[in-house]
């Protein structure tokens, strides 16, 4: 089974399987038979050999939709745009994880989902994260409630059949273009990724203004691949860096966290194929932010608290 970017960590330092082990929270023999099946990548390459010593690449694994063990059901709200018996789609809030991560357990959207979702009998649901965004990210992410719907929407992913839209606040305003530079791990800074980076893979993003305000922008920007913060690096390279981005830019008076949201999110049903959009309105911290700036909302761009 493929499934794009299902977990990704990075260690430094450990063997392969010691380091997965810990990270995943199972025991180190089901490590290494994820290690034989080619469910890993060290460094964007399928490894096989449990005793890889791991000099800090990126690490993904690509398995089925298990929650890692020791995570737990939380009683957490969260706002669902749409459910199914195949998917549920969320507006995730800034400051929320995605997935538990080494050292984090609890507070993260998978919490939050296995403590909504109870099958017939009482067993829990486990979500298939199909993507991610950034803790500090909001907006529309979707999550598979099985593994054939899991596999169906991540080849969706694979495939480019999504749009994502994005909207962004930046220092500076860029140019209305398409970037297409590829994105890799910094060369220096372990949790920062380069245009140009290590091992670098193809990224596209176009980028168009919406709006300006003393020198800042409100950005619209469409992903056409899904590199680690591909926007942010991006939006880096055009040397207009998103407000308040703790690895790219500086901070802002207007807005603690960083000032990026998921707002529109388009993709194939995993069971009728058919396209469905979903929209999550922009968060009240967001568009405080671009008012305090001097900047007037546009119209047409949903805010929260505006009728959906």
């Amino acid at each position: 089974m493929k499934v794009e970017e299902a977990y990704v960590f990075e260690v430094s330092g450990e063997r392969l399987d010691l380091a997965l082990a810990r990270a995943m929270g199972v025991s180190r023999v089901k490590a290494q038979s994820w290690i034989r099946g080619g469910y890993v990548r060290v460094g964007g390459e399928v490894v096989t050999k449990a005793a890889r010593r791991l000099t800090g690449e990126r690490v993904e694994v690509n398995v089925p939709p298990e929650a890692p063990a020791g995570v737990e059901a939380e009683d957490l709200a969260v706002d669902i745009l749409y459910e199914d018996g195949d998917m549920v789609v969320v507006n995730k809030p800034a400051g929320m994880i995605t997935h538990p991560a080494p050292g984090v357990t609890s507070g993260t959207l998978v919490n939050a989902l296995l403590g909504r979702w109870v099958e017939p009998g009482g067993g829990a649901v486990r979500p298939g994260i199909v993507h991610r965004l950034d803790k500090e990210t909001s907006g529309v992410i979707v999550v598979a409630r099985h593994e054939a719907a899991l596999r169906r929407l991540a080849e969706a992913f694979k495939q480019r059949f999504v749009f994502k839209r994005y909207l962004a606040l930046t220092e500076g305003v860029p140019a209305n273009t398409t970037v297409i530079a590829p994105i890799g791990r910094h060369p220096v800074h372990r949790f920062k990724m380069h245009t140009g980076g290590i091992k670098a893979r193809y990224a596209e993003t176009d980028f168009e203004v919406v709006a300006e305000t003393g020198g800042r922008a409100l950005v619209e920007a469409r992903p056409h691949t899904g590199r680690t913060h591909q926007i942010r690096v991006h939006l880096k390279h055009l040397h207009t860096p998103i407000w308040s981005d703790p690895l790219y830019g500086r901070p802002s008076p207007h807005i603690e966290r960083l000032a990026l949201h998921a707002y529109e999110l388009r993709v194939p049903h995993p069971k009728s194929g058919k396209i469905m959009s979903f929209t999550a309105p922009v968060p009240a911290d967001m568009t405080r932010a671009w008012e305090a700036a001097g900047g007037v909302w546009p119209d047409g761009l949903q805010r929260a608290g505006d009728s959906r």
